[in-house]
């Protein structure tokens, strides 16, 4: 059996190291051990569909889509944009997203209870108007529901184009309802439980959906002005290209993706692939959780 030479397991191991700090921090290891590592019961068994969607480096394509169509409901993007400082701290708030899926996907019940219990504190404080007029508070569940029917779709999505392995039908029926779990708790009334009804909610949400001048800054920055160093930026682009074509056409042209985003959309999936796949190796998967 062939070995690689040592250089490629270190290279390898950087490469894992720099990833998880900007995701989750620079105490990336620690809370990994933690989330891992501490024993309890959990939320969700080894066998659940949000693990095996939720462990994959598709997350990565799925997370910057569900950041996009977020940004076209005009005042679930207010709130963002006075409130979420997403430009002036994008590290701090991914770290603060990616800390929350991991606890409330693979941590304690007890530390997923707590994670739930300090975002609503956080969304019960949010609250204002927009440049329209409207008023909004970060708890109404009209908003959390709309968040989260776009962030399941998207993570869903792009784990069946991009995941190690698609989930079978009634897995990923199984996935929308293991997310439905995590979203009660946190204020959402009557979220989708199947596949259908997902499908169901994005389209009753469809009348309110519009591009805006914060929608589209923000998909900007997103997909051309992220923070990063220079070496990564190549692939980022392809990453990006990925979630616009995982975006509904519609969603896509109305958010008007920058100029070298539209170019690179042709090669969006095999580069999408190529993308994960490098991810897919430089992040170990996640240890097994300890239940006891």
């Amino acid at each position: 059996m062939l070995r690689s030479p040592p250089y490629v397991g270190a290279l390898r191991e950087r490469a894992g190291d720099a990833l998880l700090h900007r995701v989750a921090g620079p105490e990336a290891h620690r809370k990994r051990d933690r989330i891992h590592g501490t024993p309890g019961p959990r939320w969700f068994g080894p066998d659940r569909p949000v693990r095996i969607v939720h462990g994959d480096a598709s997350m990565y394509v799925g997370g910057l889509a569900a950041l996009l169509l977020q940004s076209l409901h005009p005042t679930a993007m207010a709130a963002v944009a006075a409130h979420s400082g997403f430009q002036g701290d994008p590290w701090g708030r991914l770290q603060r997203t990616s800390t929350f899926l991991a606890v409330t996907t693979f941590g304690t019940a007890r530390d997923a209870d707590e994670a739930v219990r300090r975002v609503r504190a956080v969304h019960e404080r949010i609250r204002g108007t927009t440049s329209e007029g409207v008023p909004y508070h970060a708890s109404d569940p009209h908003l959390l529901g709309w968040v989260h029917v776009a962030e399941t779709a998207c993570f869903l999505h792009a784990h069946q184009r991009y995941g190690r392995a698609p989930l079978r039908p009634d897995q990923a029926d199984g996935y929308v309802a293991d997310m439905a779990r995590v979203a009660r708790r946190l204020g959402v009334e009557r979220p989708p439980v199947t596949r259908a009804q997902l499908t169901a909610r994005l389209a009753e949400y469809r009348p309110e959906l519009r591009a805006t001048s914060e929608s589209r800054s923000a998909a900007r920055f997103l997909l051309s002005e992220p923070p990063l160093p220079p070496l990564v930026r190549l692939p980022y682009t392809f990453l990006a290209a990925a979630a616009v074509d995982l975006l509904p056409a519609w969603a896509a042209a109305a958010l008007d993706p920058p100029v070298a985003t539209r170019l690179t959309l042709p090669l969006a999936r095999p580069g999408g692939r190529a993308v994960t796949g490098a991810l897919r190796w430089a992040i170990p998967p996640p240890p097994p959780a300890r239940t006891a």
